[in-house]
């Protein structure tokens, strides 16, 4: 999110709805409210947070080149969950 403009939002929301129409819950870090700390790694601690609770994640366009989301992809792979979404 990092880098994008309106930090991917807008993006993560629309994916977002449009899994929940599919049937998902869906955990979207882009709905979390800031951390006290304001720092990358605060919202990279809320975002693990949730993935360490989910069975499946989604990878955005764009994925491959955001420190933060090789970091999910790479705890995802570690913990077996299901990877759908953009390719590298």
């Amino acid at each position: 999110m990092t880098g994008e403009p309106d930090l991917n939002y807008p993006e993560f929301n629309r994916v977002a709805a449009s899994l929940r129409q599919l049937g998902y819950t869906v955990e979207n870090p882009a709905e979390n409210p800031a951390p006290a700390c304001g720092s990358w790694e605060g919202y990279m601690r809320m975002a693990i947070a949730q993935l360490v609770r989910c069975d499946e994640i989604h990878l955005l366009r764009g994925w491959s080149t955001s420190r933060g989301a090789c970091m999910e992809r790479w705890i995802a792979v570690e913990l077996g969950l299901i990877i759908s979404g953009a390719p590298a």
